[in-house]
């Protein structure tokens, strides 16, 4: 009985230190998973940015990305590899399918590269957004950044009898090959024809160190078993920008920005359509910018368009150059911050994505018109409109007694003086010392002409050049 009793005890102390040498060596890993299976573009930027401040701030233990993507914008690629280059947690990188172009330089920068079967990597050749290679200048630069990624894994040392081989780990040429076609590989590439590997080939080539089907098979490959896994989110402001810069939401804001202007010219003093206006624009140029596709300038061109239209109503009356540039300013501005344009580099962009955003703007700035028009008839001269009280709706008949003319106006008619400014057709006049709003029948009186007074309506003077 007492031997019995002696064995259990043994077993299960035995038992129990298994038990804990086990968890001791195979503690539960936290791995942060982000996902890139989208175009790479600016936003793709700032999210893997706050994707590893999260990973940091929750001690992850690896950051695992998985990805999918056709490749994207060079720059913004670029920095996603630096940030994994210098990132203290190990990177990996699944490729469920697809790491071209801008994907691929993403995925060679990470510690390890695990691929689906029937996946790809390579062609990293810059190309516009029709598929056409861009100039060699924009591909110098990506074969130096896939040079320096490969190079930055460092090299192995081998010794084979009394032979040392020192090998790249991930060969730079191998990864400048993969941009440009006129790279030579013995038995591997011939010029003429961008490299891209299938799982196999990158794994012989030293730029794939697993095959998997899924996450779980790749997080065995890397040795770990037992782990949880925490997933990138977007943020409640990444998702208020994606829906922004939707073109219909886009159409819709400069229908908004069109119509408070239009309101707030036709109520007194400065209110709230011109703060619907104000909010409009920020809520249109904001999200562009922080996506990269609207520039400092572009907002510049923007702004200086309304100014002009300002200028040209409230200090030049009628409507001549400072208009005309003021509406070709405003459009310029909504338009070009649609698109990728570098400056007025329009060579990276797609002439789709250009049709897009012109009818965008074009629709929006007629609809805002037509809307304005309409509305400003429901909400203003309406007897049932909210704004009724804003507007004058009463008539004052001649029969009552009313006129249409001020006296002194009638004494006006037929007196001499000044144009005060530039009349096409309208503009200001200077007569015995007061200034008056005239329009001419001339077509154009410059400023400094004599002018005479052929007849007088509601506080509207119509002149001419004197004869003779």
């Amino acid at each position: 009985m007492n031997r019995t009793i002696y064995i259990l005890f043994i077993f299960l102390l035995g038992f129990l230190t298994f038990g804990v040498a086990k968890a001791e060596g195979e503690s539960e890993k936290l791995v942060y998973k982000f996902d890139i299976k989208q175009e790479i573009t600016r936003a793709t930027w700032r999210q893997t940015q706050q994707a590893f401040e999260a990973a940091d701030t929750l001690g992850a233990d690896v950051f695992l990305i998985h990805m999918n993507t056709y490749g994207g914008t060079v720059l913004d690629a670029d920095s996603i590899r630096t940030k994994i280059m210098q990132s203290p947690i190990p990177v990996y990188v699944f490729i469920d399918n697809n790491a071209a172009s801008a994907g691929a330089l993403i995925s060679i920068a990470c510690d390890s590269i695990y691929m689906r079967p029937g996946g790809s990597i390579g062609a990293a050749t810059v190309v516009n957004q029709t598929g056409q290679a861009m100039p060699d200048k924009y591909q110098s630069y990506m074969r130096s950044t896939m040079r320096a990624t490969a190079e930055s894994h460092g090299r192995d040392t081998l010794i084979t009898g009394n032979d040392t081989i020192v090998k790249w780990r991930r060969d730079p040429k191998i990864a400048e090959a993969m941009v440009d076609q006129s790279v030579y590989i013995e038995g591997l590439i011939d010029t003429g024809k961008v490299l891209t590997f299938t799982p196999v080939e990158a794994m012989e080539h030293g730029f794939c160190e697993g095959i998997a089907e899924n996450i779980p098979e790749v997080l065995k490959q890397v040795g770990i078993e037992e782990y949880k896994i925490v997933e990138y989110e977007l943020t409640w402001i990444e998702r208020i920008i994606g829906f922004l810069v939707h073109p219909m939401v886009s159409g819709l804001l400069i229908m908004a920005i069109i119509g408070g202007i239009y309101f707030e010219m036709q109520t007194p003093g400065i209110g709230f359509p011109l703060g619907v206006a104000i909010l409009a624009a920020v809520l249109y140029f904001a999200p562009l910018y922080l996506e990269g596709l609207a520039e400092h300038w572009e907002i510049i061109v923007f702004i200086i368009g309304l100014i002009l239209i300002a200028v040209e109503i409230f200090v030049l009356p009628g409507f001549g150059v400072a208009g005309i540039l003021g509406v070709l300013f405003v459009f310029v501005g909504l338009v070009l911050s649609l698109i990728e344009n570098v400056v007025f580099d329009f060579e990276p962009v797609n002439t789709e994505k250009l049709g897009v955003a012109i009818m965008t703007v074009v629709v929006g700035i007629m609809g805002g018109f037509i809307l304005s028009l309409y509305l400003g008839k429901k909400l203003f001269t309406s007897h049932s409109g909210p704004f009724k009280n804003l507007a004058l709706n009463t008539v004052q008949d001649i029969k009552e007694g009313y006129l249409n003319v001020d006296a002194s106006f009638v004494a006006l008619k037929g007196k001499t003086g000044t144009a005060q400014t530039v009349l096409r057709p309208g503009g200001k006049v200077l007569i015995d010392g007061e200034v008056y709003d005239a329009i001419t029948e001339a077509g154009f009186i410059d400023r400094g002409e004599d002018i005479v007074v052929l007849k007088v309506g509601t506080a509207q003077l119509y002149v001419d050049r004197p004869e003779g």
